[in-house]
């Protein structure tokens, strides 16, 4: 370990100024196109043909793009010409998956902004090295995670021919250790009526005898989402390499009441004092959003149960339902089926209306099959995430042999659908999570990176009480600053915040100014993917808010507005307040992997996933600064860094 004295080479911050819509879109000048006059003529002229023809067959509004049709070709989108300059077309996002039944799986129009001259070098610098993602084309939701016979098993929404949503099948890879994987061949493909248009989002079950079974959404030839039951095709095999689709397929259709596409995402299954095993499927009525619940006994015949496990006004369709015990008492995770006076259960629903994942604790009711939140004010839907940031789709199980709940998500793209298609994939999942009851507030969960990504850490550096003064930036060196594991204290004198006076201004993360709006104790942090003129920076901080009555409230942000200078992406600013109790340091950490960083406060009590795509910040330019935007307080930094080393991800 090497330890780092304080550095006094601090440069002054500079605010983050309004967006220039004038931008040039031209790439760096090492990467320009200089060709002859004639060539540059001919050229002008292909490319605007195919701008011309990508308009008029791809450029209808997005409410017609019902049918999105066939993905253009490749060639057609990045117009290549031989050079390493990928000039893409002004081709919209059609809308993929609504008409389908399941949420959007794209992100609206082409942004309504210019296409930005994306360079190879630029495109292959996003592609992660220490997440899991497939070797190339589209992916989405996880499925039926577990782990069986010594090997942890992720099943994933897959399409094998293309970068866009379509075609879903499942694809499969394993892993010893929820860190180093290797792709399998496709687990189920979309073959029988029942799921012809889709095998979507499942959970497995793993019965008492050593069993399993697998619950998935199947989109039948008319487009209803049933639900149906698959099983290892040979049980010894550990590494589940064919699936048998149950021939009384499907197993469960919409009841009375609910839409053919409004009835999808089966929960892992649990026991009932009765000996049965209980489900629960995601739907809506009218907008009241709602999870229905099942009994079986062998999984091929279901009762329907009086009523819903929970329903909330408002919040739309339920995808993606997740249910299952945290214990008040123990640090170990619960199996699904754990129940008593020292568990409380989260209900986690994936809204379809705002893309975002919610959960809420609360007390379930085994024998009446329901479940109801200790806070109505912070109901599903209405109240606490699992992360701020890009997270969408999550899915937990319980690890039976280290005895912990893990999460999965699906983390979108939020660059064009066409830069996707030039890079040839899309999408990604977090560094799996476990996931505890917070002992300390009593009022949310805690979730944090497995511990096995810390065995990837190498050459630490360690910044110990670094003074930021207002206004100024600090660069901590750490060589190439793409794959770090940061860890990092923040202390405000509490002197300084009992003399400040209070205000009744209020502030909330995403309809701030972002880190340039200052404020008397924030916003301080750090700024990572950051090139050395700050011209490409993502500040990632707190800001702590004194009302007129003295009570601090502490908010934790991601700024991403100044994350790119490219035209084609999404540059939000995400966060929430975050609970700190008396006597703690303000705590983050935040993993950085090229196009993904995953932050998280506290300890874990909130967390920000974000997707970045700089153009200048990238490779050895990638840089880390620490910051203070604060007016009235100098604040202590204590970082600890390690580089990662990339994830060892094979092809079957």
């Amino acid at each position: 370990m090497q330890k780092m004295a304080e550095t006094n080479n601090s440069v002054p911050y500079t605010q983050l100024p309004a967006e220039d819509n004038n931008t040039s879109v031209n790439s760096p000048a090492g990467c320009r196109l200089r060709p002859k006059r004639v060539s540059f003529i001919v050229l002008t002229g292909l490319v605007a043909a195919l701008l011309l023809f990508v308009a008029v067959k791809y450029g209808k509004n997005e409410a017609e793009d019902v049918n999105p049709g066939p993905v253009p070709p490749q060639e057609t989108v990045c117009n290549m010409l031989g050079s390493n300059l990928m000039p893409l077309t002004s081709m919209k996002t059609v809308a993929r998956g609504v008409a389908e039944g399941v949420s959007a799986k794209s992100r609206g129009r082409f942004l309504g902004l210019r296409p930005f001259p994306w360079t190879k070098q630029m495109l292959a610098w996003q592609r992660t090295s220490f997440h899991f993602q497939p070797k190339k084309n589209w992916m989405n939701d996880p499925n039926g995670p577990l782990f069986y016979k010594g090997w942890y098993h992720l099943f994933y929404q897959y399409n094998p021919e293309a970068a866009v949503w379509g075609n879903i099948v499942w694809g499969h890879a394993v892993s010893r250790d929820l860190i180093h994987w290797q792709h399998l061949p496709v687990a189920m493909v979309a073959d029988q009526w029942y799921d012809i248009n889709g095998v979507w989002t499942g959970s497995a079950t793993i019965l008492p005898d050593g069993k399993l079974v697998m619950l998935y959404t199947g989109s039948t030839n008319e487009s209803v989402q049933v639900q149906n039951l698959a099983y290892p095709a040979d049980p010894s095999d550990p590494l589940l390499i064919k699936w048998v689709k149950y021939e009384g397929n499907p197993v469960l259709v919409p009841p009375p009441g609910i839409a053919a596409k409004d009835f999808r995402d089966p929960t892992t299954a649990w026991t009932t004092p009765q000996g049965k095993w209980r489900i629960t499927i995601g739907s809506k009525v009218n907008k009241t959003g709602i999870s229905l619940v099942y009994d079986t006994i062998d999984f091929k015949n279901f009762e329907l149960l009086d009523g819903v496990l929970h329903g909330v006004s408002g919040t739309g369709m339920w995808e993606c339902v997740d249910f299952y015990p945290v214990s008040k008492v123990v640090e170990n995770g619960l199996d699904t089926s754990d129940n008593g006076p020292a568990v409380k259960h989260v209900l986690k629903s994936s809204l379809d209306d705002d893309r975002n994942d919610y959960y809420a604790l609360g007390t379930y009711d085994a024998v009446a099959g329901k479940w109801v939140p200790d806070n109505p004010t912070i109901d599903v839907g209405i109240g606490l995430r699992y992360d701020y940031g890009n997270f969408y789709a999550s899915k937990t199980f319980y690890d039976q042999e280290k005895k912990r709940r893990v999460l999965w998500a699906w983390i979108t793209e939020s660059d064009s659908e066409a830069a996707d298609i030039c890079k040839g994939w899309a999408s990604l999942q977090p560094i799996p999570r476990t996931i505890k009851y917070d002992k300390k507030t009593g009022s949310n969960i805690i979730t944090w990176p497995v511990a096995e990504v810390e065995n990837l850490r190498f050459n630490s550096k360690e910044f110990d009480k670094v003074e930021v003064k207002p206004g100024n930036v600090v660069p901590l060196e750490v060589g190439t600053a793409t794959q770090l594991d940061i860890m990092a204290e923040f202390e405000v004198d509490p002197k300084v915040l009992e003399k400040l006076e209070g205000s009744n201004a209020t502030y909330e993360c995403r309809s701030s100014g972002g880190s340039a709006e200052r404020g008397a104790l924030g916003p301080f942090g750090l700024l990572v993917l950051t090139d050395k003129g700050l011209s490409e920076q993502t500040p990632i901080y707190f800001y702590i808010a004194k009302d007129a009555a003295g009570n601090f409230t502490t908010f934790f942000c991601n700024d991403l507005t100044r994350s790119s200078e490219a035209t084609d992406v999404r540059k939000l600013i995400y966060g929430s307040t975050v609970p700190v109790l008396q006597g703690e340091k303000l705590s983050l950490r935040t993993l950085v992997d090229h196009s993904i960083v995953e932050s998280f406060a506290q300890n874990g009590r909130t967390a920000i996933t974000s997707r970045l795509y700089p153009t200048k910040a990238i490779y050895e330019d990638a840089k880390l600064y620490l910051f203070n935007n604060a007016t009235d307080v100098t604040i202590t930094a204590s970082v600890k860094i390690w580089q990662i080393h990339s994830a060892n991800i094979q092809s079957s």
